[in-house]
């Protein structure tokens, strides 16, 4: 399997774009429509969908609706920890937390525009 796929909810793809492919490298591959995106960066495609776009929008038989944010998250490697939090800070960007040092690295969780984590690290 040479590509992982992950899917994200989010609020709004079109404010997403920026902050996927400017400030984290992503590259578009696919924008049919303003609810859904497929988005590449290495192995990882990330596909964007707007809650009711799409099958992977829709509500759940009980009614539960797709919604941003959680834990679960992707993991990106950078090779310079603290200078790409220094650039995205100056975005604007939103972290849940400061740099952490843990086994084999150093770690930070960035929020998407919708909420949506993503782990910035930095191996040993």
């Amino acid at each position: 399997m040479s590509k992982v796929s992950v899917r994200y909810i989010v609020a709004d793809v079109d404010a997403a774009l920026p902050f996927y492919t400017e400030l984290l490298g992503f590259q578009i591959d696919l924008h049919p429509a303003p609810g859904f995106d497929s988005l590449s960066r290495g192995n990882l495609q990330l596909l964007l969908n707007r809650p009711g776009a799409g099958g992977a929008g829709q509500a759940m038989p009980d009614g539960q609706a797709p919604s941003p944010g959680g834990w679960n998250r992707i993991q990106l490697e950078v090779e310079n920890l603290v200078a790409t939090v220094e650039k995205l800070q100056a975005a604007g960007c939103r972290f849940r937390n400061q740099i952490v040092v843990g086994n084999g690295g150093k770690q930070v969780l960035l929020d998407d525009p919708s909420g949506n984590p993503i782990e910035l690290f930095e191996p040993d």
